[in-house]
């Protein structure tokens, strides 16, 4: 038992540690950040819908459906991202590799909880411009974290209801560097901003059979809008850059600005599904962001607007023999999915969207039902309209989904 609770803490150190997660995306100049996806793999593989819930897998989406849960579950998740960005004129490839969440979840007779952390933003970014009489450029990295605990409940068989509270912390610098051609030195200004705020989100989950083989699921989640704290630290230097492209500091400037406070919009997800447990499952989930209420007095930018933002995925898995005993492939889950997403960013009068194709595989390994799982997901986000760029991805996913017993009587040792 002290084993095993060790071996969490020592986890859970490590990954926050390498919990600040990177992008190569240019719009996560924008806002505080490229919003990450929060949920497992196996949500992912599937479309990203969390309308499922079951005794052995966590769901880091709807914090209700953590009453369902019979074992304990130890989730870890990665990914990397092969991203290709093109304008009308150019074309350029970059990649990084990411963790995705750390999470613990714990079975307490009708009761269920979880902690855990996982990346909420990310930036990471760089532009460059260049005349013959100047250079200019743009770089950012940084993001936002967040670590949670949730605490569900079984009303009854059939209902669950849950509560998710996060502490939600990190810094973004952004840095940008101009220099006149005819000049020897140039200038260079960094903003760094440390962010923190707590925030909180409510969720249910209700399941029956409709018939003998056939089970509806449906979910619903909220979040209330959130304020969270700026601390704002301005520093401007004259640098010169050396044959190398390295900037070395002439002299510095720095000063502390005063804090600021960045309006977290409210967001709410519903959706619905039908299956036969252990078989097969299809799922479809609706999320609405109450984006255009955005309020960010450190970070606004010209030409920029924030609508009202949405998401539709579809998606569902299927198991041909879960308890089969002489095909190992029969017991493995097959997933697939589909997503759209309106991001809510207007750059130029033109919308930022998003849709992905994923799909992916569970493997059983070890006992107690645990898995590695695997997933793919292909997708394009942007435009090249109004010299913007358009991004095509390709993301591998894998993560692990490991149960256990912390309280079972043995009767041998």
């Amino acid at each position: 038992m002290l084993k095993r609770i060790l071996v969490v803490l020592i986890i859970f150190i490590s990954g926050t540690s390498i919990a600040q997660e990177g992008t190569t995306s240019p719009y996560s100049f924008y806002g505080i950040g490229e919003l990450k996806f929060k949920g497992t793999a196996e949500n992912r593989a599937m479309g990203g819908i969390g309308v499922l819930s079951d005794s052995i897998h966590l769901n880091l989406q709807n914090p209700a459906g953590l009453a369902d849960l019979k074992l304990i579950n130890y989730s870890v998740g990665a990914s990397h991202r092969y991203l290709t960005l093109q304008t009308d004129s150019e074309k350029q490839k970059t990649s990084t590799t990411s963790l995705d969440y750390i999470a613990i979840g714990v079975p307490m007779g009708k009761f269920g909880a979880s902690f855990g952390l996982i990346p909420y933003t990310s930036v990471g970014y760089q532009i460059d411009s260049s005349t013959d009489l100047a250079t200019t450029r743009f770089t950012g990295t940084g993001g936002l974290n967040r670590a949670f605990l949730s605490l569900a409940y079984k009303v009854t068989p059939k209902f669950n209801v849950g509560i998710e509270t996060s502490y939600n912390f990190g810094n973004i610098e952004n840095i940008s560097f101009h220099h006149i051609n005819e000049l020897q030195y140039g200038t260079r200004e960094v903003n760094k901003a440390d962010i923190l705020g707590f925030s909180f989100k409510l969720g249910a989950f209700y399941k029956t059979m409709i018939s003998e083989k056939l089970e509806l699921s449906t979910s619903a989640t909220y979040t209330p809008e959130n304020d969270f704290v700026i601390e704002n630290n301005k520093e401007i230097s004259t640098v010169i850059e050396n044959n190398s492209g390295n900037l070395l500091t002439v002299q510095t400037i720095e000063s502390k600005e005063p804090n600021t406070n960045i309006t977290f919009p409210s967001q709410y997800t519903i959706g619905a599904g039908i299956g036969q447990p252990k078989n097969w499952f299809v799922g479809a989930e609706y999320t609405g962001i109450e984006t255009s209420n955005f309020e960010n007095s450190a970070f606004s930018i010209a030409e920029v607007t924030y609508n009202d933002s949405s998401k539709f995925s579809l998606g569902g898995f299927f198991i041909p023999n879960y308890n089969s005993i002489g095909s190992y492939w029969e017991r493995v889950v097959y997933r697939a999915g589909f997503r759209y997403e309106e991001t809510g960013i207007n750059i130029r009068g033109e919308d930022i969207n998003e849709f992905g194709i994923s799909f992916g595989v569970g493997l059983p390994v070890g006992r107690v039902f645990s898995n590695l799982n695997l997933g793919f997901e292909f997708g394009q986000r942007g435009t090249k309209n109004q010299g913007l760029v358009k991004e095509n991805f390709f993301n591998t996913i894998i993560s692990l989904s490991l149960n256990d017993r912390w309280f079972e009587k043995r009767y041998y040792d």
